[in-house]
This record gives structure tokens, sequence and C-alpha cells, in this order.
């Protein structure tokens, strides 16, 4: 009797880290979601132990051991940012598996392979942060992804910072006032204009995740015509389109290749914000493909586990695998 094997895909992430166990035959066998995995929020023995409880989670709901798992691949917010760590991030997996049958990678892998089901290609990223992951004959390049401090051009965070910006001179006078700022001030439910600084760097100690959601409320002020949230989603989407062409070129890929592009990240939800995004990269002098994603980052990281144990699915399992929407066995771990 034929043997199923078992793939696990960890997408770790600064907000949340997803779990996802997908047998040989594509079909999902339990989904956990967790806490965030980012330890430099926190510290590796917290991410240790987050993983060890979704990984712990993912199988009881699936009804497997740890040991039944044919192979891993965990993708880890922060890897390879801080190469001192990189030796303990990749023995983490072992002492929570029991085996060594695992990969470690940052977690932009995930989005890459499950947006593209690991072909040759690019995907971008724009959630709380912003990057490019692509990979061609085997070979992969990052572009992008230094964080808030350096960058993450088009990212959540970026545009929000860029939207409080413009909210601050609109306070002022020196730019006349546009939807942006009564949008602003009703989502952020302040009496005085300088209630913001208050608000932002006091009660929410400038915490990243929460600025970063007031892009959404940028995005539905250049849906009305604002035309200072207008420059600035212009601005992020070609920040975006910049990313993937320096990886097209870092790739080799040439200038009469049809190059596969597809997208992961919150940002990508908002309607008017993907027509945008389609738009800047139709005005690039290559030619790219847009595809919407057929999976998401944790079902795309059990697809790259398959492929890196050299028993890739087959084209009947993910043509399975990519008819799952909503899964049927899914666990959220409270914090």
């Amino acid at each position: 009797m034929e043997t199923t094997a078992h793939y696990l895909g960890v997408d770790g992430g600064g907000s949340k880290t997803a779990f996802a166990l997908v047998d040989s035959h594509g079909v999902v066998s339990a989904r956990v979601t967790a806490a965030s995995s980012y330890y430099f929020n926190s510290s590796p023995d917290a991410m240790e132990r987050v993983l060890g409880e979704g990984v712990s989670q993912v199988c009881a709901a699936a009804g497997i051991t740890t040991e039944q798992i044919g192979a891993a691949f965990f993708g880890l917010p922060g890897y390879g940012e801080a190469s001192a760590d990189v030796a303990e991030l990749d023995a983490m997996p072992a002492r929570i598996l029991g085996h060594d049958r695992y990969r470690c990678d940052n977690d932009m892998v995930c989005g890459w392979a499950g947006s593209l089901v690991c072909e040759d290609g690019i995907n971008v990223i724009s959630g709380t942060g912003s990057m490019t992951y692509g990979e061609r004959l085997g070979v992969g390049h990052r572009v992008g992804g230094w964080g808030e401090l350096f960058g993450d051009e088009g990212s959540a965070y970026w545009i929000a910072t860029r939207g409080l910006n413009s909210f601050s001179r609109m306070s002022d006078g020196r730019i006349p006032r546009g939807p942006l700022h009564g949008l602003l001030g009703e989502r952020l439910k302040i009496s005085s204009d300088l209630d913001v600084v208050g608000l932002i760097i006091g009660t929410w100690g400038g915490d990243r995740s929460r600025i970063a959601a007031l892009a959404t409320t940028v995005c539905e002020a250049a849906r009305v015509g604002d035309s200072e949230a207008l420059r600035v989603v212009s601005d992020a989407v070609r920040e975006l389109a910049t990313l993937i062409e320096t990886t097209r070129s870092l790739l080799g890929f040439g200038d009469d290749d049809v190059v596969p592009v597809s997208y992961s990240g919150g940002m990508f939800t908002d309607d008017g914000y993907l027509a945008s995004f389609r738009a800047a990269l139709a005005e690039l002098p290559a030619e790219y493909d847009l595809r919407v994603p057929l999976l998401d980052p944790a079902l795309g990281a059990a697809v790259y586990a398959a492929k890196n144990a050299r028993t890739p699915f087959s084209t009947a399992a993910l043509q399975r695998l990519r008819g799952t929407h909503t899964p049927t066995n899914e666990v959220e771990i409270n914090e």
C-alpha cells in the first residue's frame, strides 16, 4: 500500500505565523495560525516557543506525529538579516521536529513559492514591509526588505507614514486640506489634530503594525480623489515596480523574455492599489505577465518543502491544492 507523505509549510511574520500540513496528494490535512515569530521584536527563545506550539498543534489537528512529516520548510522573518543568528535559527526546527528533514530561509520565499507555485519568476510583497524575491534556474535574488528605517518603499507602513505627513501639513496650513485630513481624523478618533502625536507615539508606542494599518485610510482618500493620497499611492506602486525591474535584471531575464510576476501582502487586497500597481508595471520597458497568486504563502512553503526533498507534487496534486480555498481543519492558537 502506498504511503502518504506529509509536508509542513511555516510562513512566519511580524503579526502572525501560519502553519500548513499538506499530504502528497495535495490535500490540506490541517492549518494553524499562531502569534508573531519575528524574533527581533522578542527573542529567539520566544520564536522557538511559537514555532514549537504551532507544529504541535498542526500535527495534533492532522492526527500525525512530527516523525511522519516527510519534509518541512520554515520561512522565518528576519532570517539572514543578522549573520550571527543564522546557525541558531537553522538548528531550531531540529529540536521541534526531532529530525533534520527541513530547511530554513526568509519568509519572503513563502510568498514566491505560493504565488507562482515555485515556477521561475518574481513575487513582490507589499504588506507591513515590502520586498521582492524571485528565482530563475534555481538561483534566487532578494531586493528591498530593509525595514522602515531604511526604506520598505511601497509598503503599508511607508504609505501610512507619508499619509500622516500629509495630514500634519494639511493641519498647519502648509498644503490645502483634502479628504485625507478628515478621514484620518475620523479613523484615529482624535478631538484635536495634535492629539495624533500623543496617540501614535505615546499610546501606540510607535507600533509598526498599527501605523501600517492606516494605509487603508490613505487608499480610501485616494479613491475619493485626494491629491496627496493619490500622489502617495502613485509613488508607492512605482517603488514596487523598481523593485521588480531590479530583480528581473539580477535574475538574468533578457529584454525579450516574458517575466512571470505575482504578489502577496495586504496592500494588494485593495482593488484600487492593485489597479495602480498593474498600471505601473505596464509602464516598464520589459514585458511582465502579472498573475493572481495561486496559493497562499503557508501552502507555498509546503510545496517548497516537497520540492527541496526531491519529491515534488504531481500536476494532479497541485491542481487539487489550488482548489483549496477555505481549510476545513484550522486552529487558531491564542496568545
